[in-house]
């Protein structure tokens, strides 16, 4: 192998570690803080950039026929920084740290405009080269990537504007995505893409790609400017000539699939993210046109994500690598070896990637998206094995004589063979996601009952009004088929399922459904099956007319009952299991910094030894993570719903008009909430979604605390929020109807019943110690007391109620929403039990105890 062959391998284990490392957070992102920013950065500024830092290097030495007048310790220099100034970006976002992200920011912009440097001196040192224009676009790449990285650095600075800040999201990912990797991209395929298909370069290849780079230039600056001044359609007029232009330059290359079909992995994997890059600026091209504020544009850009970065990004790297590594390893055998490795499974993979990741970005269940989504990773990181094994193979032949001849292709059937056991894969995981879950996709039966059909048909349309079907009762004629045309003027997500077994899906707000009902012989039911919506009065009663006797409806729900009042005493009454650990009540340290992403999910946990429930969590607990910080700090808050229905976040602690960061989005969707402290408390934040006191008496609540000025230093220091829970089926959710009656199985500090009694707080004699306490709700407040102990300050609302003095007090009564702290010094060792003194509340969980020792 050559110096330049293991200078190319070499380096090409940057590329290969950072994918590494994003199949990694792939695999773990529920578990690791900012996964959704690190899935993105590991593979764009990660992976992507390696790879055309090094071969956009490679190709302009090739094609200028003028080899680098530097050494290769420079190439390794630039790679270096690179990674260096990277591997400081990711760690500042995920350490919530702005100086490291605009340190290491700074490298890659200073590595990118040395790199563009380098590319425009051979360019202009070189003798002309019919392919000059390839290196033309490697430079206008590697000068855009200083602005968007730039736009990068602004983002992560948490004094930026919400406005502002959404604005340029959109123009990085746009600068990033269409400049550095697209520009780089479409250059390369000029030379590339007929030497991977072995065939001739097509007659207007070039001149395509000489006369299109100015009308990418042109459609990138009107597309990116439109979105930073917040103008979605001029944004969406950029996108579509952006979309015009590149297929302008690609559209010569058709002349040569049709000489050479695509037949290997390389060559199928590039195509197919070629594909997916076109369709994806078409769909971004729409979306712009109808976005009405900088908002939807940024959700528009997020439903775009997975097909650009997997569909796009991925297929065309993974392509590129697959031709690339064995044609540097040098030697017949070898590459004949190593790419026999590479192709291994390659139908296999084409077939489960394209098909997974269609369904991905398709309105399917969430529990299909999600075995989908696993299917995607396998096939995508089953490259990492194959790279490893080509390069061994291809040193184990290095000395091997090769064989005389082209090796043998595989037959034409048997890849189409290995491409449908692919395809029957996907449509097994989606099938089996479908029986897991089959009223998600209306799978149902009708019951026309004991009445004979007349063969007409009635049709009747039903709005959503808040939490109300209007109208919320049809009178239909017996033996007539009912259809119903069902609208959401609402603001959530809703569906309507009838007790015959018919429904719709859930639709958003402003979209419509039709529900064919069946023949109506019997009066039915129905109702919304969205959690507690049912309980909120979202109901329906279809009547039958002229059929008497058939009037009387029935109540249909689960069959699962709510855990006996015994049950509860005796949980109680029961020590948790070995190993049972608390909520850490330990109060968190004010940080400078709050860019948090909190997850929606449902996760199924126990509550009271022996008890579970399939709670709806913020951060993966309930409560959700206790946030701090100090008046003037700004908190930027991503809420992603992974969850099965529709969540929203309203935070107590800042004051902006709720319209939109408190909206309800839709499971897979997200948004940023940004606020700025501006008062001191513990405050609550919550999901609002309605009913919402069903949504917090599920665990979607947590507290944020805002210390007041010059709040003094203590040596111990908790935190105790107290909410209600209304037990539902064993393993499910909360019973809504409960929560209306006010009706509580458990009162609990800290999402479980009594569970600092197993775990003491812990103090020393003579030690200060300050409790701060949330009454979280939904429907109940606290009256705080340490048994043994006396407060000799009291601060609730905002403001001190007690100082030390001669006075003490005894209690901290709160009002559900409300909060404050407790001090206190403990003046002897022993256990010390803390309660809500609502006697009730504490036998049902409310208690705990304070182990003080000398």
């Amino acid at each position: 192998m050559s110096e330049r062959g293991r200078w190319h391998l070499r380096s090409g284990a940057f590329v290969i570690a950072w994918f590494a490392a994003l199949v990694a957070v792939s695999i773990a992102h529920r578990w690791i803080p900012q996964s959704g920013w690190l899935l993105v950065h590991l593979l764009g500024l990660g992976a992507a950039s390696n790879a055309i830092l090094i071969w956009s290097g490679h190709f302009s030495e090739t094609l200028l026929k003028k080899p680098a007048g530097e050494s290769r310790r420079a190439d390794t220099a630039r790679l270096v920084a690179f990674n260096i100034g990277a591997v400081v970006v990711v760690a500042g976002m995920v350490g919530n740290r702005w100086i490291p992200v605009l340190l290491g920011g700074c490298a890659v912009i200073g590595v990118a405009v040395w790199h563009g440097t380098t590319l425009l001196r051979r360019l202009r040192s070189a003798l002309p080269s019919r392919f000059g224009h390839t290196v033309r676009y490697y430079v206008a790449a590697a000068g855009l990537l200083p602005i968007g990285a730039g736009l990068g650095i602004a983002m992560a600075n948490s004094g930026l504007s919400s406005d502002l800040h959404e604005r340029f999201v959109l123009g990085h990912a746009g600068i990033n995505i269409f400049g550095w990797v697209g520009l780089t991209v479409l250059g390369t395929l000029v030379t590339l893409w007929p030497t991977m298909l072995r065939t001739r370069m097509a007659q207007r290849v070039e001149t395509a790609a000489r006369r299109g780079l100015p009308a990418l230039l042109v459609a990138l600056v009107v597309g990116v400017g439109g979105a930073i001044a917040g103008l979605p359609e001029v944004a969406a007029a950029g996108t579509l000539g952006y979309l015009a232009a590149a297929g302008y330059v690609l559209e010569p290359h058709l002349d040569e699939i049709r000489r050479k079909h695509p037949a290997d992995f390389a060559t199928l994997s590039v195509l197919a993210g070629v594909v997916w890059f076109l369709g994806t600026l078409a769909y971004l091209t729409v979306g712009l046109a109808t976005a009405s504020n900088p908002q939807d544009a940024v959700e528009v850009a997020g439903g775009a994500t997975a097909a650009l970065l997997a569909g796009f990004l991925v297929q065309v790297l993974l392509g590129a690598l697959t031709y690339l590594i064995p044609v540097i390893i040098g030697g017949r055998a070898a590459v004949q070896g190593a790419m026999a490795e590479l192709e291994r499974g390659a139908p296999w993979r084409l077939s489960v990637a394209n098909a997974g990741l269609l369904l991905c970005v398709l309105p399917v269940p969430s529990l299909v998206r999600v075995t989908s989504s696993v299917l995607v990773l396998v096939a995508f990181a089953s490259f990492l094995p194959l790279a490893v094994r080509a390069v061994v193979v291809a040193r184990r032949m290095r000395d091997t004589a090769s064989r005389p001849g082209r090796p043998e292709p595989v037959p034409v059937r048997r890849r189409l063979g290995v491409a449908a056991a692919g395809l029957g894969v996907v449509v097994l995981a989606a099938a089996a996601g479908v029986a897991a879950d089959p009223a998600a996709v209306g799978i149902a039966t009708v019951d026309t009952g004991n009445v004979t059909a007349t063969g007409n048909t009635t049709e009747a349309e039903i709005r959503i009004d808040g939490m109300r079907f209007v109208p919320d009762v049809l009178d239909v004629p017996a033996g007539d088929r009912l259809v119903i045309t069902l609208v959401n003027t609402g603001t959530d997500r809703h569906d309507l399922v009838l007790a015959n077994g018919t429904r719709t899906g859930r639709i958003a707000p402003g979209d419509t459904a039709t529900l064919d009902a069946g023949v109506i012989g019997s009066a039915v039911d129905g109702w919304c099956s969205v959690a507690g919506h049912r309980r909120m009065g979202m109901t329906l009663t279809v009547r039958p007319t002229g059929s008497p006797g058939n009037s009387a409806h029935t109540e249909h729900g689960s069959d699962a009952t709510s855990p006996a009042s015994h049950d509860v005493a005796r949980s109680l009454a029961t020590d948790p299991d070995a190993g049972f650990a608390a909520y850490d009540p330990v109060t968190p340290p004010a940080e400078a910094d709050h860019r948090i992403t909190l997850a929606a999910t449902d996760e199924t946990r126990e509550v009271s030894p022996g008890i579970t429930q399939r709670l709806w969590m913020f951060g993966g607990s309930a409560p959700g993570p206790t946030l701090r910080g100090k008046v003037g700090d700004v908190f930027e808050i991503t809420l992603v719903n992974d969850g099965s229905i529709g969540h929203s976040i309203d935070f107590h602690a800042g004051s902006l008009a709720p319209d939109r960061p408190m909206r309800t989005i839709a499971p897979g969707e997200s948004l940023v909430y940004r606020f700025t402290a501006t008062r001191a408390g513990i405050w609550l934040y919550h999901c609002s979604t309605m009913p919402m006191s069903l949504h917090i008496a599920n665990g979607m609540f947590g507290a944020v605390i805002i210390d007041p000025p010059d709040l003094p230093p203590v040596d111990r220091e908790y935190v105790l929020v107290q909410s209600e829970l209304y037990l539902g089926p064993e393993g499910g959710e909360a019973d809504a109807a409960k929560v209306i009656a006010d009706e509580p199985d458990l009162v609990v500090f800290n999402g479980y019943a009594d569970q600092y009694d197993h775990d003491p707080l812990s103090a020393a004699v003579g030690e200060r110690v300050r409790i701060w306490l949330l009454a979280a709700g939904p429907n109940r407040g606290t009256s705080f007391h340490v048994v043994g102990g006396q407060f000799d300050t009291v601060w609730s609302e905002g403001d001190y109620r007690l100082r030390p003095g001669t006075g003490g007090s005894q209690s901290l009564g709160l009002f559900p929403a409300q909060g404050g702290f407790v001090e206190l010094e403990f003046p002897e060792p022993g256990r010390y039990p803390f309660v809500s003194h609502a006697m009730v509340d504490a036998e049902r969980g409310a208690h705990g105890i304070v182990e003080v020792r000398e």
